[in-house]
């Protein structure tokens, strides 16, 4: 969340960046709030401090030789008694307004960095650069990626919405060692760039989720274990992140890389049209993420160098792709910057995401009370989260069934890919 101090000092400043979101923030009802708790704080200060005065006060007077039972001993005791009964209906009025506070903290994003452009939808994201022209496919007749799936007999719809109901799929032979052979190529290329594997659970509780700004904001979107109290993950990056919630992490040990390969459960709710089908929107998918803990003077370069980790494995598979910088009306709900690497699907002839890497700063750190000590400098920072997926792995394969497609009704396996999967084409009796 947002530090309360930020915003009290400058609250004119913070509104303006909050409107380029694009969302209704109102910072000034925040303000009203803080502004009542912080004069409900210093009028309970001044009165305890006129309360421990009292207690004082009275035996020294009662040593001093005034009357325990005399007039100037029962004054002080009924001023005592008054601040006490003051204080009793102070401290409450005190914590609902801290409630208050927090609660609508925990409603409002991140800001904007300075370096997302300002913008108020996804028409207005930065494309960066453009990668891989060379490998877009020859093919003129290419068949999307659910119908190429079907007719390889390596997807099976019909089954999965028996089993449990539309935006699943069950994936059947071939199919089902693509994707794992994707995801190990996946870990694999990642832990070679640094980061450190966690299998983490994918249920977690509803403080996870509130740390990392799931909750309450995405709680519609998100599938919910009602007994318990634990909701199945949208991503490893909520677990993973989680993993230090309440630390104080030695200044030593930072940049920390993790990855991360999970199953990951949304609500895809309304209709997308053509992404009704296959892989593009599920209810349930997999993913192998990318998190970063780190210095905040490094965050801005250890989002290039996700990015890059991302774009790697793309450029291995030899799938062409675009990065965009996002906007600020097309900005996650806690990102301050996040970068969107598209992959090319030649069926709908449009580019469609595969990864989204975004810095968050301190916004997960505090609302997760995740801190670093450095060596020789009093107290503690807060420090800077990142994640990325690297990559969406559903997706991937629908890139690689609809790029790598061939003429005769074939799917070349990518070259960097043949190993894990040991064939190097996808055929109708396989």
């Amino acid at each position: 969340m947002l530090d309360i101090r930020q915003i009290r000092e400058n609250p004119k400043l913070v509104q303006e960046r909050l409107n380029t979101r694009g969302g209704n923030y109102d910072v000034q009802l925040l303000m009203e709030l803080d502004t009542q708790q912080r004069e409900l704080e210093a009028k309970r200060n001044q009165l305890q401090a006129r309360s421990n005065e009292i207690a004082k006060l009275i035996p020294e007077k009662i040593k001093a030789g005034s009357d325990p039972k005399g007039p100037e001993i029962k004054a002080l005791r009924d001023e005592g008694g008054s601040i006490k009964a003051e204080l009793g209906t102070i401290e409450p009025q005190e914590k609902e307004l801290s409630a208050k506070i927090k609660e609508y903290l925990l409603a409002i994003p991140n800001l904007p960095s300075d370096s997302t452009p300002v913008g108020k939808n996804e028409e207005e994201n930065i494309e960066v650069r453009r990668w891989g022209d060379e490998y877009l496919p020859k093919n003129q007749n290419i068949l999307p990626h659910w119908e190429i799936g079907e007719k390889l007999g390596i997807f099976n719809t019909e089954r999965a919405v028996k089993v449990a109901q539309s935006r699943f799929i069950t994936l059947v032979g071939a199919g089902a060692a693509l994707e794992r052979a994707l995801i190990q190529f996946m870990l694999d290329r990642q832990i070679a760039a640094g980061y450190v594997e966690i299998m983490p659970p994918i249920l977690v509780n509803s403080d996870s989720m509130t740390a990392t700004g799931q909750l309450p904001k995405f709680a519609e979107e998100s599938f919910k274990c009602q007994a318990d109290d634990l909701w199945l993950i949208p991503t490893a990056e909520v677990p993973v992140t989680n993993l230090y919630r309440g630390e104080i992490i030695d200044g030593e040990q930072l940049p920390i890389y993790h990855c991360a390969y999970t199953p990951c459960f949304r609500r895809e709710a309304g209709s997308y049209g053509r992404d009704m089908r296959g892989l593009i929107r599920l209810h349930q998918f997999n993913k192998v993420e990318m998190v970063k803990f780190v210095h905040p003077s490094t965050s801005s370069d250890e989002l290039e160098k996700m990015v890059e980790n991302a774009e790697a494995i793309l450029q291995a598979l030899q799938l062409p792709y675009r990065v965009l910088s996002l906007c600020t009306g097309d900005l996650g709900f806690h990102s301050a910057k996040t970068y969107d690497l598209e992959v090319w699907l030649p069926s709908s002839a449009k580019y469609r995401e595969i990864s989204s890497c975004s810095n968050i700063l301190d916004y997960q750190a505090r609302r997760g009370d995740i801190r670093f000590k450095e060596s020789g400098k009093k107290g503690t920072q807060f420090v800077h989260t990142l994640n990325g997926s690297g990559l969406a792995v559903g997706r991937t394969m629908a890139a690689i069934l609809e790029n790598y497609q061939q003429e005769d009704g074939t799917v070349r396996i990518p070259e960097a890919l043949q190993p894990y999967l040991r064939r190097e084409v996808l055929t109708s009796d396989q």
